[in-house]
């Protein structure tokens, strides 16, 4: 898995606020040679950074979710859209997770909410560690929702406790319905499926019905909400879902 991709930790400077970065930054890191030995340690070393970071966010009553998926899922709309139509409750803070760029950094920050930006460089998922680093550089206050934007990655997200309290997988209906067979560990990590683009239903070869029984063969406790971040549909049962979650 990881060990041939070189994951690693973020250089500090990697995680940064829009207001951060100079205009004249090279949008782009020289990387070097280097090897990477992925050992069952890391794995345990994670976990227990994880467990950490749930009892800060437990301490501090921070509800923190999870929101992963593949690319071009919808992630960061879903993210906008959420924070705009939340404005009235407030205390949204989020952290972006990319390999590269501050693209959705800017994006998140118009919308209108405190935002770190994680660059991982050649690492393919956030871990951990990142999270209580971003967390520190947010300064999320008591009593905040904490939306974390993952890489997208369908693989190796799914083998990284953050600490969260909920974990989100994200499918768009372009993706086809077999998702849940080939990406099992997702699947059975997630606690909420968001079924989003539903407004391409009519146009595209996705067998709704088809996809969920996919999905609860390989969890049988996850839920759905279907929801087009472009339209709106499904989204009032979306922010019902993630009220619950602030107030229990």
């Amino acid at each position: 898995m990881c060990g041939t991709c070189g994951c690693g930790q973020p250089d500090p400077a990697k995680i940064r606020k829009p207001s951060e970065i100079s205009h004249h930054e090279h949008t782009h890191d020289h990387q070097h040679d280097r090897e990477i030995r992925l050992e069952i340690d890391i794995m345990h070393r994670n976990d227990l950074l994880a467990e950490r970071n749930r009892g800060f966010f437990e301490a501090k009553n921070i509800v923190a979710i999870n929101m992963v998926s593949s690319p071009g899922s919808g992630k960061t709309l879903i993210l906008e859209k959420t924070i705009k139509e939340s404005a009235s409750q407030g205390g949204i803070y989020i952290i972006e997770g990319d390999q590269q760029t501050m693209l959705d950094a800017d994006r998140i920050e118009k919308a209108g909410a405190p935002v770190v930006q994680v660059n991982t460089g050649n690492g393919c998922h956030l871990d951990a560690q990142m999270i209580n680093l971003a967390v520190k550089k947010l300064e999320v206050p008591d009593g905040a929702l904490l939306m974390i934007e993952n890489v997208g990655n369908l693989v190796c997200p799914a083998l990284f406790d953050l600490g969260e309290s909920k974990r989100v997988v994200i499918i768009s209906v372009t993706e086809g319905e077999d998702k849940p067979l080939k990406y099992p560990n997702m699947f059975q990590s997630s606690h909420l499926c968001l079924i989003n683009k539903s407004d391409l239903l009519p146009y595209v070869d996705f067998d709704l019905e088809k996809f969920r029984e996919y999905a609860l063969r390989v969890n049988h406790h996850l839920e759905f909400i279907t929801v087009s971040a472009k339209t709106g549909e499904g989204f009032a049962e979306w922010l019902r879902w993630v009220g619950r979650i602030r107030s229990h």
